[in-house]
């Protein structure tokens, strides 16, 4: 008799934007998946009410949970709090802990933790030289929301372009110091020998004119006919020396903030082959056209597999977190 599990996914996300809509076709692409691994798969949308979201567990039952809540009625900062909600009820869930997710959906706090573990990790103002370019970012929200060629200026400029954002898309907002230079993604799959270090991934800025700045911005992820989704092309054409440099800082990443089941590690390389981490991200997308999905792919791990260990992963947590009471 197939088990029952759950699919948890923002409730918000119908209604909004690309990066949100996005949710619910990782929700099916999950759904048809692991049917063939033997669950029966109930999608539910979470919003604030978690009262109803306790009963609607209640009734399903579940052996275990797919968190895929990205943020709660389209807000980043609350993310954390399904996961907990989760622990307080004993389920076991995918992905990283409520903890660890708090950590790192904080990209502020994210990387005061970084650099007093000996990550390098691009400066904040006032830690760093005060020249060069800046690049303003949400604090809380993911998908590059809000993040376009207007967000690199010069120092003058950033106070100024903090409050238009603001303006422009709400929630907290901040400057981290621009570093020009090569993209890269380290995807890790937790195993239950450890996590595993997918292929790593360049994001290539193919045909940009020299003057326009080589970031992954919301149009290269969700304006399907943009410049910029046509032009930033994913390779995994990495040299081996920088691979393991960088899925090495990755690891490091991953015991820092105590992450589990899977993750990704963005990166930055400068002029001089120096990688610089930009963000720790716990339970990125695993839509089936993603960037980890492609790495999963690319390392020749079957779709259903990845999610059968991740669904391992959380049963195994669960277990521990119970012989340890």
């Amino acid at each position: 008799m197939p088990k029952p599990l759950a699919i948890l996914h923002d409730a918000h996300a119908a209604l909004g934007p690309p990066d949100q809509s996005d949710t619910l076709l990782e929700a099916q692409a999950i759904a048809a998946a692991v049917r063939g691994l033997g669950f029966a798969p109930a999608i539910v949308p979470v919003g604030l009410d978690l009262t109803a979201l306790e009963r609607t567990l209640a009734e399903l039952a579940p052996e275990a949970v797919f968190n895929l809540v990205e943020s709660l009625e389209g807000r980043g900062r609350l993310v954390p709090i399904v996961p907990a909600l989760l622990e307080s009820l004993g389920l076991p869930y995918t992905g990283c802990s409520a903890v660890a997710i708090g950590l790192t959906s904080d990209k502020r706090l994210a990387k005061r933790l970084l650099a007093q573990a000996g990550i390098a990790t691009p400066p904040l103002p006032g830690a760093g030289p005060a020249d060069g370019k800046w690049i303003v970012k949400s604090v809380w929200e993911h998908a590059s929301l809000g993040l376009d060629d207007g967000s690199i200026v010069d120092g003058a400029s950033v106070v100024r372009t903090i409050d238009r954002k603001r303006a422009e898309h709400g929630g907290e907002w901040f400057a981290e110091q621009y570093v020009p230079g090569r993209e890269l993604n380290v995807a890790l799959l937790g195993q239950t020998t450890g996590p595993r270090v997918l292929p790593v991934a360049e994001i290539r800025f193919d045909g940009f004119p020299s003057a326009k700045p080589r970031i992954v911005g919301y149009a290269a992820k969700w304006h399907t006919e943009s410049f910029e989704y046509r032009h930033t092309v994913r390779s995994f054409a990495v040299e081996p020396e920088l691979a393991a440099r960088v899925a090495r800082i990755a690891l490091d990443c991953w015991e820092l903030f105590r992450l589990d089941g899977y993750a990704r590690v963005d990166f930055r390389v400068d002029e001089r082959g120096e990688p610089w981490v930009l963000e720790v991200n716990a339970n990125p997308c695993l839509s089936p056209d993603a960037g980890y999905a492609a790495a999963l792919a690319e390392a020749g791990v079957e779709y259903s597999d990845a999610l059968e260990d991740m669904l391992g992963a959380a049963l195994e947590r669960q277990s521990k977190s119970r012989g340890a009471r």
